[in-house]
């Protein structure tokens, strides 16, 4: 790696972080760096402690540490095909995925247990929408409905319509 791309920073805090370093090594204090940085003094004080115990390396922009996700990335790339099996091929009744049968299936199949609202940012990740029963009935039958309404209804609301004329 070339020197110069070495020390490009990363963002605008990087880049402040590296120019206070430069104008402490040309003799600036540490009060004017923070004037000049628009700072504390105190960061400024903590920069130049890192850059000294660890070079000029560690005054660098880190990612938060967090914990190790559980799932690998190619265990979250499974899951699309595992959800397409449908959730009756995992013994749910109906094929309807919710989070928590998502969930199951996590556990079941890789052992790690995820709370309802983490298997909705998994399911988001991977660009599962949310699904919704269908709310009619299977062995709906629509003529037998358009029948009853065309004769049953008619004839109730011609009952209805005389008892409020009594």
């Amino acid at each position: 790696m070339n020197e110069q791309k070495k020390h490009q920073p990363e963002n605008w805090r990087e880049a402040r972080r590296f120019r206070a370093w430069e104008l402490s090594q040309q003799g600036w204090k540490q009060k004017d760096i923070a004037e000049a940085m628009g700072v504390s003094e105190g960061a400024v004080s903590q920069w130049l402690k890192l850059a000294r115990a660890g070079g000029v390396e560690a005054l660098r922009h880190r990612k938060g540490g967090g914990p190790k996700p559980r799932l690998s990335d190619k265990q979250i790339e499974q899951l699309p095909r595992l959800l397409g099996e449908g959730a009756a091929a995992w013994g749910f009744r109906g094929d309807v995925w919710t989070r928590a049968r998502v969930a199951q299936v996590i556990k079941q199949h890789f052992g790690v247990p995820f709370s309802l609202s983490h298997v909705g940012r998994l399911l988001q990740q991977i660009g599962w929408s949310r699904q919704k029963p269908i709310e009619r009935a299977s062995q709906r039958d629509e003529a037998a409905i358009a029948r009853w309404r065309s004769e049953k209804w008619r004839e109730l609301q011609k009952k209805l319509s005389v008892k409020d004329e009594r």
